[in-house]
């Protein structure tokens, strides 16, 4: 007697979630550093960033719930919601100094958050 095992290819829809938000996350970062482009050449650049700003903080939020999601139905590492729940109050600080026109530091924290939410993104996509 022989039993019959099959690997299926597809992933759980915690993780499948937690990818689409860790993409999506990125992609508004992305569209923050395009809108502070052009609210140093536009009228309008301003208020294409002060929007993008709430779209970008949605965004962590939502990685944050697909965090807490994936680990809580997987049963695995909470490591992601570690990263995630980082990422919002690296949000949280990145408001706060754009508020407070504090260019010095915003600027650089944006594109480290970046660079943070590409290599969250790739490391989900091995």
């Amino acid at each position: 007697m022989t039993t019959q095992v099959t690997a299926t290819a597809s992933t759980p829809r915690g993780s499948s979630f937690l990818r689409i938000a860790i993409a999506l996350q990125t992609l508004t970062l992305f569209l923050q550093a395009v809108s502070a482009g052009l609210l140093l050449t536009s009228s309008y650049g301003e208020t294409l960033h002060s929007v993008g700003a709430r779209v970008m903080y949605g965004a962590s939020m939502l990685y944050v719930l697909a965090a807490v999601l994936a680990w809580r139905q997987g049963g695995g590492s909470p490591r992601p919601v570690w990263h995630a729940s980082g990422f919002l109050v690296l949000a949280s600080v990145q408001v706060v100094l754009g508020i407070a026109h504090v260019p010095s530091v915003h600027l650089p924290l944006g594109v480290l958050m970046f660079g943070l939410s590409v290599l969250a993104l790739a490391r989900r996509n091995l």
